[in-house]
């Protein structure tokens, strides 16, 4: 009985060392907890794809943004989508978002991919919780940082 317990301990621990070789590309190299995005590297302006997956950017009046997937291609089972995005918004949008969501400055400034990073506005970053919920929607997920003086809104948006 203990030889048998002691054979599938041992089987566990080898296939699990096998398995975090293969997903780390065979290079035995620690991985952080969180995965990579990748994508084209294309710097995007149509707005339909951003109002469809954002109901709440319905008074977008242009947008930069960058997308792709979480992770390795290779990974088994349904993919998950990133989108990041600097929109700019007409002033009484602005104000309608910082009178209902009540954003304030935390100090933290959006993590974007690098091809986005240039486009974002300079200023103070205002965020909430309750301005994330209301761009979040449908099977997405986003954290909103609202910059007011520079009539933007920045979305780092997880969706399925």
């Amino acid at each position: 009985m203990r030889f048998t317990r002691l054979i599938a301990v041992l089987l566990t621990a080898v296939m699990t060392v096998g398995c975090q070789s293969l997903w780390n590309g065979g290079t035995n190299v620690r991985t952080t907890d969180t995965a990579e995005k990748s994508g084209t590297g294309e710097l995007r302006t149509g707005l339909e794809p951003l109002t469809k997956r954002f109901p709440a950017l319905d008074d977008v009046e242009q947008a930069r943004w960058m997308s792709g997937t979480l992770g390795s291609d290779r990974a088994p089972g349904p993919s998950t989508y990133w989108i990041d995005a600097v929109v700019t918004l007409p002033e009484s949008k602005i104000d309608e978002l910082k009178s209902a969501y009540a954003p304030e400055s935390t100090g933290k400034s959006p993590e974007v991919v690098e091809g986005l990073r240039a486009e974002l506005p300079t200023g103070t970053f205002l965020t909430s919780d309750r301005l994330d919920q209301a761009f979040s929607h449908d099977k997405w997920f986003a954290k909103a940082y609202l910059v007011p003086d520079r009539r933007a809104l920045v979305l780092v948006a997880t969706g399925t």
